[in-house]
């Protein structure tokens, strides 16, 4: 499992990445609001932890801009502002739970616990896939681009899918062959090309970072630009 601290003290954000992987989670450090929305355009976290109080942009503005740009990841602010009043601000803005610092270690561990798993068995969380600032729902088969409907044709999806299931790593014509289309691949065709010039013109053309790269005469890989 993946978490994101979100945390500009040193001491405290070393001391949470110590504690959770030793729990056996994967963990990232973010120390500002903007370093937040930039590792979230470029990881799927399980969990987000953040305090309110931060560089750039603050706590609660980071859970308004996640939720606007569609990112469900469970949210958890760790803060010294223990008013009923901020709490109920956190929850507005987007936030799934809220402790009040100095806080115990192994309350927040159940507290993560609960919050993953609720995610986990969640349709909302469980049938969406997300990569960078892009979003397919597989309920609905509705994709989204910074929060924008981008309509695709199903072998447009299907092939979508495939990519953003096979990220940052060389995909062959072959395989996209196979899986996508279930055919044996025919050297003679350009169908492959076409269709991945279609979705690169849907998902890529107006929008940064782009995340179709050709590897000539080798396939494809599909990540963010950097």
């Amino acid at each position: 499992m993946k978490i994101l601290v979100v945390e500009d003290e040193s001491k405290t954000a070393t001391s949470l990445k110590k504690g959770l992987q030793e729990n056996d989670y994967d963990v990232e450090l973010a120390y500002d609001g903007e370093m937040a929305l930039l590792l979230c355009e470029i990881n799927k976290f399980d969990l987000i932890i953040t305090d309110i109080i931060i560089p750039k942009i603050n706590g609660f503005n980071l859970a308004i801009k996640l939720r606007q740009q569609n990112v469900v990841t469970p949210i958890i602010m760790l803060t010294a502002m223990g008013l009923t009043v901020d709490k109920l601000k956190g929850f507005d803005f987007g936030t799934d739970d809220y402790m009040v610092k100095p806080f115990d270690f192994d309350e927040l561990l159940a507290r993560i616990k609960v919050l993953i798993n609720r995610s986990q068995n969640n349709p909302k969380f469980s049938k969406s896939l997300e990569y960078s600032s892009l979003r397919i729902d597989l309920n609905t088969k509705e994709v989204y681009r910074e929060g924008i409907l981008i309509n695709l044709t199903a072998k447009e999806f299907g092939l979508l899918e495939f990519f953003i299931k096979n990220t940052d790593r060389l995909i062959t014509k072959e395989e996209i062959a196979e899986k996508v289309w279930d055919i044996n691949f025919d050297t003679g065709t350009n169908i492959i090309e076409v269709y991945v010039s279609y979705l690169r013109n849907k998902i890529d053309k107006n929008f940064e970072p782009k995340l179709i790269h050709t590897k000539k005469g080798m396939g494809y890989i599909f990540r963010a630009d950097k």
